[in-house]
């Protein structure tokens, strides 16, 4: 069942489900600001991936390949469709599952919010699907002959959003792969994630 809300409070209140008594807590950042810090680099890392494909199209067409007022509308276009990122990690779950999408309540960060325990490889995918609004617009870039400046400038803002925006879901994916086994479920529960070990 999807949801949605204009303004969260707290996370929490939407991460409630049915903990099994069974289930361990990952270790993790003590607060949302603390998670956003450590996974920084992930940011930086993807950063370079698009500075590095803006380089390699500038310097093998030896011209400007982008218009600038494109990208910032590019960017404004990519922003627009976080709420299309989180209603990629929602389609993940099973219909079953109560995913509530929303903005945190005087912040411009939106979110996705469930309590419900999937498999590791779906909680993965789950958390890197919103990727392909990053990598669809990515490759149109490439792909696009160096005189279209505008529809370059246009997909490679959008890139730069799709792109660095999930950085910390890749925490989230690092943080699971390191402290679980491939047969656990995992559930987000309150503000933090959860194993389920399965034998």
């Amino acid at each position: 069942m999807l949801k949605f809300s204009a303004a969260i409070n707290n996370v929490a209140d939407f991460q409630k489900g049915d903990l099994p008594a069974e289930a361990v807590k990952l270790r993790s950042p003590s607060s949302t600001g603390e998670m956003m810090l450590k996974a920084a680099p992930i940011a930086g890392v993807l950063s370079m991936i698009l500075a590095a494909a803006m380089f390699l199209k500038t310097f093998l067409n030896h011209i400007r390949v982008i218009s600038p007022i494109a990208l910032i509308f590019g960017a404004a276009v990519g922003f627009a469709l976080l709420w299309v990122h989180e209603l990629l990690h929602a389609v993940v779950y099973p219909k079953e599952a109560s995913v509530t999408i929303g903005r945190l309540k005087g912040k411009l960060i939106f979110v996705a919010l469930t309590s419900y325990p999937l498999k590791r490889g779906r909680f993965v995918l789950m958390c890197l699907l919103p990727f392909v609004l990053g990598l669809i617009p990515l490759c149109i870039f490439l792909l696009s002959a160096p005189e279209n400046l505008i529809p370059n400038g246009i997909m490679f803002g959008m890139a730069c959003m799709g792109m660095t925006s999930p950085y910390p879901d890749v925490y989230n994916v690092i943080s699971v792969l390191r402290q679980t086994k491939h047969s656990d479920m995992i559930m987000f529960y309150g503000d933090d994630i959860y194993r389920i070990p399965c034998r």
